[in-house]
């Protein structure tokens, strides 16, 4: 993921390896150190730029040179050849104790090394003194994860992507689909051809998602606007519902057929 979604921030992810190393918030308790916020802590250019300034030399040294062409993702261009432990992805770590998700082994310990060190230079930067002063998150730590290749290729069924997610985005992009954002209000808006794929993983309002997304999308499958719509939920529930099923109230129950 971190290719894929560097070739959408900066168009230059086939030059090497890389690596997500994303500003996070980290808080520490009695018995560990909690992150609690990564990627997203509302950063400004200018403050970016300021917190990478120490960081640039300590990454560099070590052969991972750091950059962020977007304020809430930040990259380590890794060589091609280098080796690398497994590194969780963030939805695995926030909330839990950072030490059970920390890369493990001997290939994990120069990693485990550099995460301390950028702790330190965070934790004092006058940056998050700053943000600290005016009731925000600062970015005390970073989070590794999405190290790869950019894909050769990539295929999606969808010929239209809405979403504001990176992830996504990144994805529609080199599979060469029409993007744009999650409108608010959506009222059945068709692809120019063949499927719609809208992504709402970040509306976390259940008023919002049935007025503004869901009645209208059902409105239109009942007026034949399109033949299908189809519901893929974050715990593995599935629903396909078509355009012809509002007439299902007609039909009788399957036992009294199968008996009748």
């Amino acid at each position: 993921m971190a290719a894929i979604t560097r070739q959408l921030d900066a168009g230059d992810a086939g030059l090497g390896q890389w690596l997500r190393a994303d500003p996070a918030y980290v808080q520490a308790d009695i018995n560990a150190g909690r992150m609690l916020a990564c990627g997203n802590l509302g950063l400004n250019f200018a403050e970016t730029e300021a917190l990478l300034k120490p960081l640039q030399p300590l990454f560099g040294d070590a052969g991972f040179p750091i950059s962020a062409p977007v304020p809430e993702r930040w990259y380590l261009q890794l060589p091609l050849g280098a080796r690398l432990p497994a590194f969780a992805d963030p939805e695995q770590a926030l909330g839990d104790d950072l030490y059970d998700h920390l890369p493990q082994g001997t290939e994990g310990r120069q990693w485990r090394a550099l995460l301390n060190e950028a702790q330190i230079l965070l934790h004092n930067h006058p940056i998050n003194a700053e943000r600290r002063a005016r009731g925000l998150l600062p970015a005390n730590s970073v989070w590794f994860w999405g190290a790869g290749l950019l894909p050769d290729h990539v295929q999606m069924t969808a010929q239209q992507v809405l979403s504001d997610a990176s992830d996504l985005a990144g994805l529609a992009r080199l599979a060469g689909v029409d993007l744009g954002p999650a409108r608010r209000g959506w009222a059945g808006e068709q692809s120019r051809s063949g499927s719609l794929l809208i992504d709402l993983r970040g509306l976390r309002d259940a008023s919002v998602l049935e007025a503004d997304w869901l009645l209208p999308a059902l409105v239109c499958l009942a007026e034949g606007r399109f033949e299908r719509l189809r519901l893929d939920f974050a715990d593995g529930i599935g629903l396909v519902l078509t355009s012809r099923q509002h007439w299902r109230f007609w039909r009788r129950a399957l036992g009294h057929w199968q008996h009748g």
